[in-house]
């Protein structure tokens, strides 16, 4: 699936807003695949907005949030779109959602993770579901990242990349 001169895999994480966990999906892997992947983010329906314990725990991980925002996976069907060579929904709504046509048919994969902001109670109980899913988001690129990908035929690197998203 790759080169020597590979230009970085493009990847898009969807969710139906994009307000939380695409966003930390797309800043954390621009953080720890930087050269090697480009991450980007969209909504089915996006909310217009990133939520702020999105924005608060990923600066306190160190990683940069400038440029994120909400956005429509809309703006990633057009022609001119960057050509994604991965897509993953992290959310069950999106997941089961009519998703666009995507030029190049990149390789797709669900890597549902619950919502951290349903998450109700306390200032500490929200900080704390947003930990969760950025961990299990975290761990996932981790093991993206870490995919032989260019010695892999196509069909075993679905297979990897599905395996991920149930770890």
């Amino acid at each position: 699936m790759t080169t020597a001169t590979h230009r970085p895999f493009n990847v898009l994480f969807l969710c139906t807003a994009n307000s939380a966990r695409s966003i930390l999906a797309e800043s954390t892997l621009n953080h720890l695949g930087k050269g090697q992947f480009k991450a980007y983010s969209a909504g089915s329906y996006p909310g217009g907005t990133v939520n702020p314990y999105a924005l608060a725990l990923l600066e306190r991980m160190g990683i940069s949030t400038q440029g994120a925002r909400s956005k429509s996976w809309d703006e990633f069907a057009t022609p001119d779109a960057p050509e994604m060579d991965f897509i993953f929904t992290v959310c069950d709504n999106a997941a089961g959602e009519t998703c666009p046509v995507w030029p190049g048919h990149p390789l797709t994969a669900h890597w549902g993770v619950p919502d951290p902001a349903a998450a109700a109670g306390s200032e500490a109980d929200k900080v704390e579901a947003f930990r969760i899913a950025f961990r299990q988001l975290e761990r996932r690129i981790t093991l993206l990242i870490n995919l032989p990908i260019a010695s892999l035929e196509r069909l075993a690197l679905h297979a990897e990349l599905k395996s991920i998203g149930q770890s």
